[in-house]
């Protein structure tokens, strides 16, 4: 019986200890960081003093190493006491080359090459009440917040604001024939497209931008007027550049 309670009474001591740590490690004289703004400094030392330069005890911190390809979020529906912030500002070294899921990592379908990311969800949160992954990013870590907009769909980094919530803007390029006697043109509808939000009609190698706006489009077929409700434009013959940017 005294074996046992001995036994209890050291475990919860070296339970005490651990907990006020948080922790630190590798020879600091004192192993309390509590108050303090780290919550773990496992930095090398000696003698008491960090980044000694004679020092050889200094670690390095090893990420988790997930393949985002494949990689899908835990619902956080019913869970919001744990992941009050959906996972916003998680970091993951990617093994993957490819691109996300299209449901269950964000905002899906994203194009990731092996490196470090941290999943964006600034819109997640109690105080928006919103505590799904569904509407993150994964960002790659130090890439530049530049994208480049291709013939294939690019995700940009902007979010619109409408009245169902944040919409993740994307674009994509291509080009289109214009006859010269009429204002329509046809300009491929995006899969998924639900909403126009904005094009830019230019001539590549050209400093020349022709027009930032459509008279209709037809989000299912791709027809589109040329010009605006006040002008319609009838093209000269020829083959013209778009960015054509949308909503899913």
């Amino acid at each position: 019986m005294n074996k046992k309670f001995l036994l209890i009474v050291a475990s919860a001591l070296a339970m005490s200890q651990y907990s006020k740590a948080q922790l630190r490690t590798n020879g600091f004289a004192s192993g309390n960081i509590q108050g303090q703004s780290a919550f773990m400094d496992a930095s090398g030392a000696t003698n008491g003093f960090s980044d000694d330069a004679n020092t050889k005890d200094g670690k390095g911190l090893v990420f988790p190493r997930t393949n985002l390809t494949n990689f899908t979020f835990a619902s956080t529906t019913g869970d919001e006491d744990n992941f009050p912030t959906a996972y916003d500002g998680m970091i993951v070294y990617n093994t993957g080359t490819g691109n996300t899921p299209a449901t269950g990592s964000g905002i899906g379908a994203q194009a990731v090459t092996p490196g470090f990311y941290y999943f964006s969800n600034p819109t997640a949160g109690p105080a928006s009440g919103n505590f799904s992954a569904a509407t993150g990013r994964w960002v790659a870590i130090g890439a530049s917040p530049k994208v480049t907009i291709g013939t294939t769909e690019t995700t940009t980094n902007t979010l619109i604001n409408t009245p169902t919530g944040d919409k993740q803007l994307y674009a994509i390029k291509g080009t289109f024939t214009a006859s010269g006697t009429s204002t329509a043109v046809s300009i491929p509808a995006p899969a998924g497209i639900t909403a126009m939000y904005g094009i830019t009609i230019y001539k590549a190698g050209t400093n020349t931008v022709y027009d930032r706006s459509l008279y209709s489009y037809d989000t299912t077929s791709g027809n589109a007027i040329t010009g605006s409700p006040n002008m319609s434009v009838v093209y000269p013959n020829g083959t013209y550049d778009y960015v054509l940017e949308y909503l899913k």
